[in-house]
């Protein structure tokens, strides 16, 4: 995904509040041998694309004086409650050198789960993320997680996710193992089984 920057000289609250004022946002592309860089970005077109989840988790390629470097989101600063953008943070991306950032899941075959089918089960995402640990070629935009076959009562961790070549969980993640889904019997849905069983098991009125 590509985004297009413009170098910044000015700087400081009084700067940043005039550029905010003219549309633009502020930020700083950092990382690498290259020193930081200032940097700003029209508003709109930024607002737009923090929208989509791919400006979040992938390598993107950002133009600044018609010269182009690989970056990664790395932080956003919103507006407490009003709808704009105060600044962001990009860090430089090296080719030859693994990155750790974290990558969002998309659950897939929760619909079509025997368990929700058939015993009334509920699916919780615990987690809509992990952080992974990869060369910038190998980042993968999302991880999949199957749900197809997860039964009641049960969970699934982050090692049980099938990762792309290249990619791994990191140190941190591999050691705590979180859990990313659990399939659960709503106490309800237990409370009316155990009524049509008691009722099937009461004799006959006479």
């Amino acid at each position: 995904m590509k985004v297009v920057a413009f170098e910044r000289s000015k700087q400081g609250t009084g700067a940043s509040r005039r550029l905010r004022n003219s549309g633009k946002t502020p930020g700083i592309v950092y990382g690498g041998a290259a020193d930081v860089q200032l940097v700003e970005l029209d508003h709109n077109a930024l607002w737009h694309a923090l929208k989509k989840e791919v400006f979040h988790s992938s390598i993107l390629d950002m133009e600044i004086g018609g010269k182009s470097q690989q970056v990664l989101l790395r932080d956003v600063q919103y507006h407490p409650f009003k709808q704009y953008v105060l600044h962001v943070d990009f860090q430089r991306v090296d080719a030859n050198k693994k990155l750790h950032t974290k990558v969002p899941l998309h659950f897939m075959n929760q619909e079509t789960n025997p368990a929700v089918k058939l015993s009334g089960a509920v699916i919780t995402h615990v987690v809509t993320e992990l952080e992974v640990e990869c060369l910038p070629a190998d980042l993968p935009e999302f991880l999949e997680i199957d749900l197809a076959k997860i039964e009641a009562g049960q969970t699934m961790h982050a090692k049980d996710i099938v990762l792309p070549k290249g990619v791994s969980l990191t140190l941190a993640i591999d050691a705590e193992n979180p859990v990313v889904a659990s399939a659960t019997i709503p106490a309800a849905v237990v409370s009316e089984e155990g009524e049509n069983a008691a009722e099937g098991d009461a004799p006959a009125a006479e």
